[in-house]
């Protein structure tokens, strides 16, 4: 019997590429790792979904178990979906694509030993 693959998407993060990750990768051939690309947009909102969830549902509650945390988001999912509302950006492209080019900038000085001070965030 041929066992299933495994794939995750991953965002782009160092960690996913640490030699104790692919040491562990080398022993679990199934995984297979896909990431995202820096900034993906679709990938934040999912994030921010799930942010949703854990602020207006799970954080702060008790799960006396995996079922009953289950229950729970699916409880949040069904009372969220009952009245469905667009996510609407509020940000334009322009001062994403903005931010994103500072985050790049201050990221590649860090890689050249530059240390940014706070007050220069």
């Amino acid at each position: 019997m041929r066992q299933t693959d495994i794939h995750l998407v991953l965002d782009n993060y160092g960690t996913h590429k640490t030699p104790e990750v692919k040491a562990w990768l080398a022993k679990h051939t199934r995984v297979k790792l896909h990431f995202t690309p820096t900034s993906a947009s679709w990938l934040n909102l999912i994030e921010r979904v799930f942010a949703e969830i854990t602020t207006r549902r799970i954080r702060r509650g008790t799960f006396a178990s995996v079922a009953d945390l289950e229950d729970a988001i699916h409880d949040y999912l069904d009372q969220h979906n009952a009245e469905p509302k667009p996510f609407v950006w509020t940000k334009t492209a322009d001062t994403i694509l903005a931010k994103e080019r500072r985050a790049l900038d201050v990221l590649e000085a860090v890689r050249n030993g530059y240390q940014a001070l706070d007050s220069e965030h």
